[in-house]
């Protein structure tokens, strides 16, 4: 499983880091990758702390765990930096993207030490602009892509726009929105 990236997704009950780890497999699945995309429960309640996973591999994905050293974690809730060690087992070769209006560096002293690269993007402001409502999910989403490098910018996006076409088949005014805030979150993410 040498070509297999891992990513472990930390958020909060109703802010869809579990909904962005589907999301994630499902276009990686569309361009002929092996995937995985699950999340794990403590309490089920809205606010609750939650991890949410992806396994992403060239090759057939034979392990069925959770992920404990994983290439890149996804920070859907700046307040999960003070209460959960987000940094536990991530690789030193990997990334972590939070989002949070704040500079890389403003952050990087609440990571107990990690010494890897750190990315910022601010995805309620992303959200906000583009739907009007706080749904960091999509931005961060497309900020683990700008970052790992998982698939190409265009196919990411149009695979997307299918995606959010086929969710949001009730709700077209809803496709927009989200597909403005990817564009914006590839642009936006800070290093």
């Amino acid at each position: 499983m040498k070509d297999t990236i891992e990513i472990r997704w930390h958020g909060r009950g109703g802010q869809g880091a579990k909904t962005a780890a589907l999301l994630l497999a499902d276009v990686a699945f569309k361009t002929g990758k092996y995937v995985q995309g699950f999340p794990e429960y403590g309490p089920e309640r809205m606010g609750a702390p939650i991890t949410a996973y992806n396994r992403i591999s060239s090759d057939p994905i034979r392990v069925h765990s959770n992920i404990y050293t994983p290439q890149y974690v996804v920070v859907v809730d700046e307040s999960l930096l003070e209460s959960v060690d987000v940094t536990a087992g991530l690789k030193e070769d990997g990334a972590i993207v939070i989002n949070t209006p704040k500079t890389p560096d403003e952050v990087r002293p609440h990571l107990n030490g990690y010494k890897g690269k750190v990315y910022t993007l601010d995805a309620r402001e992303i959200s906000m602009q583009t739907l009007g409502r706080n749904f960091p999910n999509s931005p961060m989403l497309a900020a683990i892509v700008a970052v790992s490098g998982i698939m190409e910018q265009d196919d990411f996006l149009a695979d997307m726009r299918l995606s959010y076409q086929h969710k949001f088949a009730k709700k077209p005014e809803v496709i927009d929105g989200n597909m403005k805030a990817l564009e914006l979150a590839f642009k936006e993410v800070t290093k």
